[in-house]
């Protein structure tokens, strides 16, 4: 049996356009870290279940974990190394930081990419609004108390003109 032929992936990642050949079965989160070096989109369950791995494709939340790069080509991802802009955070890291939300930072990757996928859909989530975005992503370390505090600033500093 021969192996599968590589597949060349194109993709803007966090602005930039990138390139790699992979195996077909790559998945998006190791084109990430592997061929990319993008190592901010952590590995934690490989099953969709913690989403230590969400990443933006194309302005939607994605679990990186299980989906194969090949889906990703042409596409526009955004990790947690793009929010940042000319050195300053991103409103929503800002308010992280704040608030406490984080204590390991395993889950903080995920949670923070969520969280700009809600407030560019919704800009004044509801608590049950923010509860329901976040709920494909797992905190180990926290009672959830300081990200929700965090995504309600975030919201806050975000809506202002």
């Amino acid at each position: 049996m021969s192996a599968a032929e590589n597949i060349l992936v194109r993709i803007r990642v966090n602005g930039e356009a990138r390139e790699a050949l992979v195996e077909p079965r790559t998945l998006l989160v190791d084109f990430l870290r592997e061929n990319l070096n993008l190592t901010g989109t952590h590995i934690g369950c490989d099953t969709t279940y913690c989403g230590a791995c969400t990443v933006l494709l194309n302005g939607r939340t994605v679990k990186s974990c299980t989906l194969f790069a090949p889906m990703a080509d042409g596409g526009e991802i955004t990790t947690v190394e793009g929010l940042s802009t000319d050195g300053a955070l991103h409103p929503v890291q800002n308010a992280f930081a704040e608030c406490h939300g984080l204590q390991c930072g395993f889950c903080t990757p995920g949670l923070l990419l969520s969280t700009i996928h809600l407030l560019k859909k919704n800009p004044k989530p509801s608590e049950k609004q923010i509860r329901k975005a976040i709920a494909g992503n797992t905190c180990r370390c926290t009672g959830y108390q300081n990200i929700l505090k965090a995504i309600r600033m975030a919201a806050g500093e975000m809506g202002k003109p």
